[in-house]
Parts: C-alpha cells; sequence; structure tokens
C-alpha cells in the first residue's frame, strides 16, 4: 500500500490524511466543485475533481471514486464515514479493481447492512434483542399484529436505515397506519428500500456502543464502550467514554457480546457495535452494526490512546493488529461535541455560508477534529458538521468541565453554529449528574428553553 484515495469529504478526510502522512502514505483527495479550495485539498499530495456539488453526483457515484482511484495510481481507498462507507457494491467495485478497500470484508457490510438480517444473526448468537418482528413487514395489519402483541409504544425502523431516516415512534393504534405510510415511503426515497421492521420501544433508554477491532490473522477485540445518548431525532450530539451508567457486570457482558458478534460475522478492520440499555433493569439489546469508523472514534482514542485509523490501515495492509485484549486500558474519561453549522434557537436550521472568523480553542486534554479555517465558505449541500471538540480528563467532571471552559473559547462568526447549546447542555444538572436517556434533548432540554437548573 503506497497511495490512498480519500473517498470523502470535511473533517473525516483531513484525518484520514493526516493518518496516511504519519504511516508515509500518498494521498488523492476527491472533491466535489462546492469543496474546491477545502482543507483536505490543501493537505493531501493530489485533489481530483469528481464532479457537481451534489453528493449524487459526486462522493456517491461508485464508478466515478473507482475511475479516480485507478486514473491516479492508487492501490487503496478510505471511504471515511457515511457515503459509500457502508456500500457493499463499492467494496466489491474495489476489490475487483484491486483496490485495497480500508474497512471489513464485502459479505459482512452486506450483513449488517441489513438491520432484519442483523437483528436475527444476533439472535442466533444469544445476544439480546427487543422484542418485535423477525422479518420484514408486508403490510400495515402485520404491523398492528406485532404492535399488539409486544405492546405500544413501538418503534418502526428502515431495514436499510441509518441516522434516523425511516423511522418512527407510534404510541398508539390509531397512529400507525399513517407512520407506517410514512416511514417507509422516506426508507425508499433514503435507502431505494422501504422494507420496515417493528421493535418495542423502549422509554428512558441509553444508548451504548463498543468499539470493536479485528484483524484477519484471528484477533478480535473490544476498546471500551462509548455513551451516545444525547441524541435530538435520532441524531447524535454528544458523546463520552466510559459510559457513566453501567454497572461493571453489565459492561462485561455487553463488551463480550459485541467481540462475540464481530467475530462471528468474520470482521475486519474498525467497527461500532451499537446497543440500548436500560440500566435500572440492568438490561441491554443488540440494535445495529456500524462497518466503518464512527463520527464519534476520538473519545475511544482518547481514553485508551489507539490510533483507531491507523489500525484499520494495519488491517487493511494484512497486518495483525498492534496490541492484543489485555493491552487495552480504558483511563479517565472523554467527552465529545459535535459542532453543527446549525441554529438551534431556530429548530437547528442549517447555516451555511462564509465564516469571516475562527478561532479553535486549545490546551491540555483537548483535540479540534475540523477542516474548516477563516474564509471557509460552508455548503449547503451536505452534513453540517463543522468540528468535533473533545476533552479528556481524568475523571468524567473535569472532563465535562474542560470541555465547557473550551466551548466558551471557541470563536466562530459569519454563520451560526450549536456551540452556545452545546454549552448550556454541558452546564444542565441533569447532564452533570448523567440523568439523561435519547430522548432528553427533545421532551426535558428544549421542552424547559435549555435552563441549566
Amino acid at each position: 500500500m503506497k497511495r490512498v484515495l480519500v473517498a470523502n469529504r470535511g473533517e473525516i478526510a483531513v484525518r484520514v490524511i493526516r493518518a496516511c502522512r504519519a504511516l508515509g502514505l500518498e494521498t488523492v483527495a476527491v472533491y466535489s466543485e462546492a469543496d474546491r479550495g477545502s482543507l483536505a485539498t490543501q493537505l493531501a499530495d493530489r485533489a481530483l475533481c469528481i464532479g457537481p456539488p451534489r453528493s449524487s453526483d459526486s462522493y456517491l457515484r461508485i464508478d466515478t471514486m473507482v475511475t479516480a482511484a485507478r486514473g491516479t495510481g492508487c492501490d487503496a481507498v478510505h471511504p471515511g464515514y457515511g457515503f459509500l462507507a457502508e456500500n457493499a457494491a463499492f467494496a466489491e467495485m474495489c476489490a475487483r479493481s484491486e483496490l485495497t478497500f480500508v474497512g471489513p470484508p464485502t459479505q459482512v457490510i452486506r450483513l449488517m447492512g441489513d438491520k432484519i438480517a442483523a437483528r436475527q444473526f444476533a439472535a442466533k448468537l444469544g445476544v439480546p434483542v427487543i422484542s418485535g418482528t423477525e422479518d420484514a413487514l408486508h403490510s400495515v395489519e402485520e404491523a398492528s399484529a406485532v404492535a399488539a402483541e409486544v405492546g405500544y409504544p413501538v418503534l418502526l425502523k428502515a431495514a436499510a436505515g441509518g441516522g434516523g431516516r425511516g423511522m418512527r415512534i407510534v404510541r398508539a393504534r390509531g397512529e400507525l397506519r399513517e407512520a407506517f405510510e410514512r416511514a417507509r415511503a422516506e426508507a425508499q426515497a433514503a435507502f431505494d428500500d422501504g422494507r420496515l421492521y417493528v421493535e418495542r420501544f423502549v422509554e428512558e433508554a441509553r444508548h451504548v456502543e463498543v468499539q470493536v477491532l479485528a484483524d484477519e490473522h484471528g484477533q478480535c477485540l473490544h476498546l471500551g464502550e462509548r455513551d451516545c445518548s444525547l441524541q435530538r431525532r435520532h441524531q447524535k450530539l454528544v458523546e463520552e467514554a466510559p459510559s457513566p451508567v453501567l454497572p461493571d457486570a453489565l459492561r462485561r457482558e455487553l463488551l463480550e457480546s459485541a467481540v462475540t458478534l464481530a467475530r462471528e460475522a468474520g470482521y475486519r478492520s474498525a467497527g461500532t457495535i451499537e446497543f440500548l440499555v436500560e440500566p435500572a433493569r440492568g438490561r441491554y439489546y443488540f440494535l445495529e452494526m456500524n462497518t466503518r469508523i464512527q463520527v464519534e472514534h476520538p473519545v475511544t482514542e482518547m481514553v485508551t490512546g489507539v490510533d483507531l485509523v491507523t489500525e484499520q490501515f494495519r488491517v487493511a495492509a494484512g497486518s495483525r493488529l498492534s496490541f492484543d485484549q489485555d493491552q487495552v486500558h480504558v483511563r479517565g474519561h472523554a467527552i465529545e461535541t459535535r459542532v453543527n453549522a446549525e441554529a438551534p434557537d431556530a429548530g437547528f436550521r442549517p447555516s451555511p455560508g462564509r465564516i469571516t472568523s475562527w478561532a479553535a480553542p486549545e490546551g491540555e486534554g483537548l483535540r479540534v477534529d475540523t477542516h474548516c479555517f477563516e474564509g471557509y465558505v460552508v455548503p449547503p449541500f451536505y452534513d453540517s458538521l463543522l468540528a468535533k471538540t473533545i476533552a479528556f480528563g481524568a475523571n468524567r467532571e473535569e472532563a465535562r468541565s474542560r470541555l465547557l471552559a473550551a466551548l466558551e473559547r471557541f470563536t466562530v462568526e459569519g454563520i451560526q453554529t450549536t456551540i452556545p447549546f452545546h454549552r448550556r447542555v454541558l452546564a444542565h444538572s441533569d447532564f452533570i449528574e448523567s440523568r439523561i436517556h435519547t430522548r432528553w434533548i427533545e421532551e426535558s432540554f428544549l421542552g424547559s428553553g435549555g435552563r441549566t437548573s
């Protein structure tokens, strides 16, 4: 492996390029016309325009990506997250074109990309799953029968879903038909797959995920867990490691389940297995597996000292992981906030435009992953993520205080951002005492106007 096509944009493209540079690998950045002059294009050894601004005409074009890689002499492709990262057809075409895909085998992407198949796979291994359907629903009547059996509220979910799309909470039978039709239409539009399934909806649950790593030499291990319970409309806003609410016994069981799932699936590379946790009942349930690097991977890197992207490249090159399970130690606490170009006080409306001033915080225990700079124009075509601000501390309170202070020093002008929103969240007593759940932002925080008392 000598030259890598970075098949993505934004901060993850920058992250991958810097990892390649440390490994002595050459990089080729691809960009749409909207991303001309981006930081990734400036940092890479070479940059290539792959099309118009719309992602469907650029970053989502499998044939264009493979042609770009071959045409620039690349022998490997790193997909980052989003776009084509979990597209089995892309991984397959890379393999046919003799390009090393920095990710898991195609068959694993395909298995875990189908949420129903992944759920069935987990259940066969004895990993707990939430009560619901075993197969795709064919009609509202089928959904109604399952909902009556498991009890309302229920959650309709897209079989090929992700990012909260094709997902609806249904609290009563009279809401089911409309929710079913809307979820199916949204899933079809987003994933070209309208299949749905249904699960019992767990009130006040925690979202806990496990970082796994595996190579082709039989090593499969975990790097602890992350708590991603602070969400809005199923989109993560704040992540931390380790989870502040897991009893040790439940943590051990959850971590073991994640490793079992990854090993039995024949996984390789970095991946994340997501669970829903009911701390009060001491129960957890498999949700899905993300067969890629996650947005929130830095919090795991901060508490373990492991460079996950570097390990991805080691595995892709056929090498063993650089450590084993006994050498993984979780120390301290890390918290990450996603700084987005959005206006929280206007319903989180996107806020694209030119950044006229940019001053990211620096200091002990701080890390800012970003692709932004003064003068950068945030395009309206893509995800609104500007930066990830991560703080590490000896304990959770030190990490929280350090992150809050960092966000107070984070200056962005010219566009609106979620920085003020995050400052209010971090100062809220419920967050300080970890009395939160996946619906807390919508049901408690926003409903109270974001007051910190």
